[in-house]
């Protein structure tokens, strides 16, 4: 096997588009550094703002429980009927996007569900949602 004759030429790297990239660079510097003083040059009498009003926090949702013994309770408080529609009415006028989360007790009939959700929709809230455990078993109780 015979040796190879390297070539003379030396290897060169190709500065083009390196070059490129850095007058593309000194460009956008130059043009970004005019509009900065050119918006300083500028007068401008910017309005003074004063405090600003606090903003009504939407409250959380409501909950209403149902006991076993047909007691209800609004946020763990014990209300009346009357009283629940009340207070419910009450916090519907100053948010009306409020919601209703209803729990009842497992042994509770349906039909006391139906009357508390009536109650609720009475005060003018269309957003009633039911708490439910989720049964991890896969099945339902009997």
């Amino acid at each position: 096997m015979g040796k190879r004759n390297r070539s003379s030429e030396d290897v060169t790297i190709n500065l083009t588009p390196m070059i490129d990239v850095v007058f593309l660079l000194v460009i956008f510097f130059m043009v970004g550094s005019k509009f900065s003083e050119s918006e300083s040059a500028i007068e401008v009498s910017v309005p003074a703002v004063g405090p600003a009003n606090p903003i009504s926090r939407v409250p959380d949702d409501r909950v209403v429980s149902l006991t076993k013994d047909g007691q209800i309770m609004l946020n763990n408080e014990p209300v009346t009927q009357e009283l629940l529609v009340q207070r419910l009415t009450d916090e519907f006028s100053r948010y009306p996007a409020l919601s209703v989360i209803v729990r009842a007790d497992e042994d509770t009939s349906i039909r006391h569900y139906a009357s508390i959700a009536l109650l609720v929709r009475q005060a003018g809230i269309k957003k009633i949602s039911m708490a439910v455990k989720e049964d991890l078993s896969g099945g339902y109780r009997r």
